[in-house]
């Protein structure tokens, strides 16, 4: 692991930026550097509100076209041309990550029913190995399904639910090798190891009944992506699937899942501001399902059970959610009890029930809380947590009559770490930290929770790591990170990767900005629908505190937002150009009108509560505002490099490649911009092997640091 920042001390800062743009255009022959790819224009018109909006790269949506694909690989050949001088830098990189990354190594085993679960990995070997052992942690391993076998002769895989059967003989597991998130259903019999016949498609969310032959299963819209049917299947059976349940409100979508006491299945309907629970006993799968409470717009509510009464998390009396019990028998409104009120400033994110415990899962101060409370005599206690930013959540706790809880804690510094939590006598035990190779030593490192003040009086909180006796003087390197939607919380993860910046004197900072949820639900409420804005001043506020506050300089500032933090990107630097000198711009949700009234894509409907409906002429008018496709402007823009998948799912190629073509017509200034485009299988989140994920981060680091003038 490098440990040295090489960069020449005696250069100015805004030289140093220069120098390294001028490194990465170079390359080893100037002569050999393409031009930059230019996209042909097709003006489309559309009228609304009284508006004509003219597009002219909206030819580029057709994905069978195949002069679209001939500009992704110009594009493509074009950013590997400019970054053609980083490579070297770009194999140190990831030599580094992955020095820091212990290659063989076995999670912590669960217990579920007779069996004890864990993942494992080998070194060499991109994906995990999903294994168990029957009664005891000495028996002999059974591998339930090695998933880099499944992905022989795939560029891509992802595998996002596996469940098995209540007896253990049967494992019912999803799989997409696109990165188009278009699950497959399989069943496999774990006690011959054969693959069944069973199986569906675009499936979501899988649950067994207690009779260990009857799977429910969630299928998604062929062209939209919506969850919004409920099948049941007899396994064994060929015969068409029953139809349980048909959701045929666009905003909403549905979920499956059994509750811990093994005593419901519920269904658990939902848009992004109201939800509704359907429930029946999971040992009678063929039953009539029921509904807790109609749905009301505006209020959400979650529910859990335990003995002779479900609880509910309800957003009903207040934003942050208050605890209710209701009787299983008839859990109808009127006859709720409050267990726990709601809180202006502490905001219940989730529950967790065990025979004679409950777990609140809270956040308060921007940060996230677990409380432990005993169902029989209502003793309640907060786990403490010793540093100023962090996260911590539930770990896999299958078992219901159980006094011992385990959970999940890391933070800037502190690597992904289980504790058992005994609930009776309040004490934690640590399980297992993971190993961090090559000499990491967390105590080379400070980190920070500090705030800016936007405009309105709002204090916004950062979690800020650097070297510890960095000297703050505002010439440093600077990296900033923003998401700042749907009230997804930035909590602070460990990420070995990061310290690849950070060891060469960059000061690494998260922006916890309105829209997110690190204060609660008034705190995405401040950022969505007709408040959107606040969202992106929050971050320029951020970006200027720091700079001011010494953290790094101007010239040497780096940003990076994905998905709605691309957005997020994207308006930023339509809004201060002048402020950044350098951006990555994922897979970025930069076409906000064009995509928003079109509900045949996917996410378009059940988002109209997070953005709003551009067919609503003040929502058009607001969203118009800040699009970031619809706002760029012939003016001097920071260097970008933009990411997308050709295969993404929830935002599709065709925004950020837009986003590039018109930006390169209209710019003035001679910065970078390149397209870096995953032509084969990926997804949202790009490429799916840990081995290719880090080749992709490396790509991308060796960006940014050689925007900050760091180029060894």
């Amino acid at each position: 692991m490098n440990r040295y920042s090489e960069r020449p001390v005696q250069l100015s800062v805004t030289l140093l930026g220069i120098l390294a743009a001028i490194l990465i255009l170079t390359a080893a022959n100037t002569s050999t550097l393409p031009a930059p790819p230019v996209a042909k224009k097709v003006p489309k018109v559309t009228e609304i509100h009284g508006r004509k909006l003219v597009d002219n790269y909206f030819w580029l949506r057709d994905k069978t076209n195949p002069e679209v694909k001939a500009y992704l690989e110009a594009e493509n050949a074009y950013t590997d041309a400019v970054m053609r001088a980083t490579e070297p830098l770009q194999r140190k990189l990831y030599d580094e990550m992955l020095s820091r990354i212990k290659e063989t190594d076995v999670e912590v085993p669960y217990q579920d029913g007779g069996y004890f679960y864990y993942s494992r990995t080998e070194a060499g070997k991109p994906y995990p190995i999903l294994c168990r052992k029957k009664g005891r942690l000495d028996a002999p391993e059974e591998v339930m399904l090695d998933i880099n076998e499944l992905a022989k002769g795939q560029a891509f895989m992802s595998l996002p639910t596996y469940q098995v059967s209540e007896d253990g003989n049967l494992l019912a597991y999803t799989t997409d090798n696109t990165g188009f998130r278009q699950y497959t259903l399989a069943v496999k019999d774990l006690r011959t190891g054969k693959q069944l016949a069973d199986h569906a498609e675009r499936v979501g969310s899988v649950v067994w009944a207690n009779d260990n032959r009857t799977i429910f299963y969630t299928v998604e819209d062929a062209t939209t992506k919506r969850q919004y049917l409920l099948y049941r299947h007899i396994v064994g059976t060929t015969r068409p699937d029953d139809l349980v349940y048909e959701e045929k409100d666009e905003r909403f979508e549905v979920d499956v899942w059994k509750t811990r006491s093994k005593a419901y299945i519920f269904l658990v309907v939902a848009s992004a501001t109201t939800s509704e629970v359907r429930y029946i006993p999971a040992d009678q799968p063929g039953s009539a399902w029921k509904v807790m409470e109609p749905r009301k717009q505006g209020v959400e509510y979650y529910a859990d059970h335990n003995g002779d009464s479900f609880y509910l998390r309800v957003n009903d009396t207040g934003r942050n959610f208050r605890l209710v019990k209701a009787p299983a028998g008839d859990p109808r409104s009127q006859n709720w009890q409050e267990v726990v009120a709601q809180r202006p400033d502490v905001k219940l994110e989730e529950t967790n029930f065990f025979k004679n415990y409950y777990i609140l899962y809270e956040r308060e101060n921007g940060l996230p809380q677990i409380r432990v409370t005993d169902l029989g005599n209502g003793r309640s206690r907060r786990i403490e947590f010793p540093e100023p930013a962090y996260d911590a959540g539930n770990y896999a706790n299958r078992e219901y009559d159980t006094n011992k809880f385990r959970y999940v804690y890391e933070s800037f510094v502190t690597p992904h770490s289980i504790f058992e939590y005994d609930m009776e006598k309040g004490s934690s035990i640590l399980l297992k930290e993971h190993e961090v190779p090559g000499g990491y030593d967390r105590t080379r490192y400070q980190v920070e929770r500090i705030s800016a003040t936007a405009a309105d009086g709002v204090k916004v909180p950062i979690s800020v790591i650097h070297l510890k006796g960095a000297k703050l003087d505002g010439t440093g390197p600077l990296y900033l990170y923003g998401y700042g939607a749907y009230g997804a919380s930035m909590d602070i993860d460990f990420d070995s990767s990061i310290f690849s910046m950070v060891d060469r004197g960059v000061v690494y900072a998260i922006a916890h900005i309105r829209g997110g949820g690190e204060m609660g639900k008034v705190w995405h409420d401040q950022g969505r629908m007709m408040q959107k804005k606040n969202t992106f001043t929050d971050f320029i506020t951020c970006a200027e505190y720091l700079l001011a506050q010494g953290y790094g300089s101007k010239d040497r500032l780096a940003i990076e937002g994905a998905s709605a933090g691309g957005l997020l990107m994207g308006a930023v630097l339509n809004m201060r150009p002048d402020l950044f000198h350098a951006a990555i711009v994922g897979v970025p949700f930069v076409d906000v009108i064009n995509t928003m009234l079109d509900a045949s894509i996917p996410l378009t409907a059940p988002e109209f509560e997070e953005w709003g409906n551009p067919k609503e002429k003040e929502a058009f008018d607001y969203m118009l505002s800040y699009s970031p496709y619809d706002n760029i402007t012939a003016k001097a823009y920071p260097n970008m490099l933009v990411r997308t998948s050709f295969n993404d799912s929830q935002v599709m190629y065709w925004e950020p490649t837009k986003y590039v073509a018109k930006m390169r017509a209209l710019r003035t200034d001679h910065n970078i911009l390149i397209l870096k485009a995953n032509l084969s299988p990926a997804g949202h989140g790009g490429v799916s092997g840990r081995y290719d994920r880090l080749r992709q981060e490396a790509f991308d680091y060796a960006f940014l640091l050689t925007q900050m003038g760091l180029t060894n």
